[in-house]
């Protein structure tokens, strides 16, 4: 069987983990989160290079994992060389679907809604000079929509209202928006209802997924044979609403949260 770690600071990577399953279902997940020092975009580069290595090199080598998934933009920007000189097997990042977005944009005035950190980010904009197909790439940072997220995981609901506010900027001036944060796509049908008409929502799970399959050379939607599949959870703190948390993750088909045993900081 095979087996993929998948890592963020928080639930986010939840919606890449819902993917990478929806499309190869017979593999064993490790889902891990570092919300001890969530969140990412707070952290100075060597501190975020420092815990993602530790958490991810770990759990890749106690279940001897195929590939790892970094879930998370803010550490996929950073992380990834120095991840990849310590691992053997592929590490699979996940950067803003800037490209499909201006692809299918027909006003040519795209949003990024991102977290602060990956808004500031050189890296963002490279890709937004590189992919941006003529586009105007409009953009909002916002933290609180990473809450509003990690909020619904926890059977809250999101507030339309309070959404609409942020999104306001953009009413009326895109037709698509590029979700640049992986929490993001779990408040996808808000992010949608906060506008008065159809915007094209695109965020780069599936294209993560089919990325996965191709390297670990496995057909697409084969249900796994025998025993049903124990799909893990690991946090480094712990975590608000645990019991609610839970349960959101158990319908996910994954295990009750287990301790990372790494410090703080």
């Amino acid at each position: 069987m095979k087996k993929v770690v998948i890592f963020d600071s928080g639930v986010g990577g939840l919606s890449v983990y819902q993917e990478i399953h929806a499309l190869l279902p017979q593999v064993q997940f490790i889902y891990a989160f570092d919300n001890a020092a969530f969140p990412y975009g707070e952290l100075d580069d060597a501190t975020l290079i420092k815990r993602t290595n530790h958490i991810v090199t770990l759990l890749a080598n106690q279940y001897q994992a195929d590939l790892v998934v970094i879930a998370c933009n803010t550490a996929s920007t950073i992380v990834l060389p120095s991840l990849r000189q310590q691992l053997t097997i592929p590490v699979v990042g996940v950067v803003p679907a800037i490209k499909p977005a201006a692809l299918v944009s027909q006003t040519k005035s795209i949003g990024l809604l991102a977290t602060p950190a990956t808004v500031h980010r050189a890296y963002t904009h490279q890709l937004v000079q590189q992919f941006s197909n003529g586009c105007e790439v409009k953009m909002i940072g916002s933290t609180r929509l990473v809450e509003m997220a990690e909020q619904k995981l926890r059977g809250k609901s999101v507030d339309i209202e309070e959404l609409g506010r942020i999104l306001k900027p953009w009413q009326g001036t895109i037709d698509s928006i590029v979700l640049g944060c992986t929490h993001f796509p779990l408040i996808k049908q808000e992010i949608e209802a906060a506008f008065k008409y159809p915007v094209n929502v695109v965020d780069s799970g599936k294209a993560i997924a089919k990325r996965v399959a191709l390297l670990l050379d496995l057909p697409s939607g084969v249900i796994a044979s025998g025993n049903t599949i124990k799909n893990v959870t690991y946090s480094s703190a712990a975590t608000y609403d645990a019991a609610a948390l839970n349960k959101s993750l158990n319908a996910m088909q994954l295990d009750t949260i287990q301790d990372l045993n790494y410090p703080h900081f």
